[in-house]
């Protein structure tokens, strides 16, 4: 017997991880002078509201100590852990993760302890969860599952677009020139998660509606092949425009099933309202 263990950085709602009886162990996001646990709950739209009107949140990683506090309880029930990490090039959660597990390694010698950085974010991490706990469901091992989640995270393409550039540019992951002109000409980056786990801006479009389908073609292109009869995506309270990216995969992808969900308080602090991202299997990042 073995548990799956992932953090927040998943962005997989609460009933969907009782579902698939996956433990989420919480970052955290700092706004409105408090430090509260990340979520995709209710609570979320208030702090898109907060963001929109010019607040700021900040963010914080899991910590060792979180991480043992959740792994030691299944070790001690006698059951291994498989730990699916948010992506160790966004964030050093995956790292602690690692911290931990050394750690009870050592105190349980008898129970098989795996961690497994993603390389992932977001509803791209969820996804990802979600095809092992399918793997888990049809009888595959703790030994083999680790492994399939190592062979195939870099086949797990997310694909997104942001509104607002200014979020990018407070990140450090675009120019205030850049920023400027984009907004005055109503440019929209298109970018993607790479092979290490950065976020990568690849290409522009001109338009809001232009960038969506852009991340629809990408699908379509890089998907080919590839069983995507279900497929992601997140927003940043921005659910009209995630319907409208999820009729054109349907339309163009033959996606039979799309879970549409909120991008979370910590991953979206940094990407802001609007934020509108697709996951599916694809050749590569």
């Amino acid at each position: 017997m073995y548990k799956i263990i992932t953090d927040s950085g998943s962005d997989l709602p609460k009933n969907m991880l009782a579902q698939m009886d996956v433990t989420s162990v919480p970052l955290h996001v700092n706004f409105r002078g408090e430090s509260r646990e990340d979520s995709v709950e209710d609570s979320i739209r208030e702090m898109y509201a907060g963001l929109r009107a010019g607040e700021v949140a900040t963010t914080a990683a899991v910590n060792p100590e979180r991480w043992r506090a959740a792994i030691e309880p299944v070790l001690e029930s006698g059951s291994d852990v498989l730990v699916l990490g948010f992506s160790s090039g966004l964030s050093t959660t995956y790292q602690s993760a690692e911290i931990a597990a050394g750690e009870l390694r050592e105190k349980y010698p008898q129970r098989k302890i795996f961690v497994v950085d993603t390389r992932c974010a977001s509803l791209g991490q969820g996804l990802l969860v979600w095809y092992a706990c399918r793997k888990r469901d049809e009888g595959m091992s703790v030994d083999d599952l680790a492994a399939w989640v190592e062979e195939n995270r870099l086949h797990l393409c997310h694909w997104f677009t942001v509104d607002d550039l200014m979020y990018l540019k407070r990140g450090g992951r675009i120019s205030a020139t850049t920023a400027l002109v984009g907004t005055m000409l109503q440019i929209k980056p298109v970018l993607h998660v790479d092979d290490e786990g950065h976020l990568i801006n690849v290409s522009k479009a001109r338009g809001r509606k232009a960038s969506i389908q852009a991340i629809a073609r990408k699908a379509e292109e890089l998907g080919a092949g590839y069983d995507n009869s279900t497929m992601f995506i997140c927003h940043g309270d921005c659910i009209a425009d995630a319907e409208y990216l999820a009729s054109l995969v349907k339309e163009k992808c033959g996606v039979k099933e799309v879970f549409i969900g909120y991008t979370g308080a910590v991953i979206g602090s940094h990407s802001g309202p609007g934020t509108l991202a697709l996951f599916f299997l694809g050749s590569h990042r």
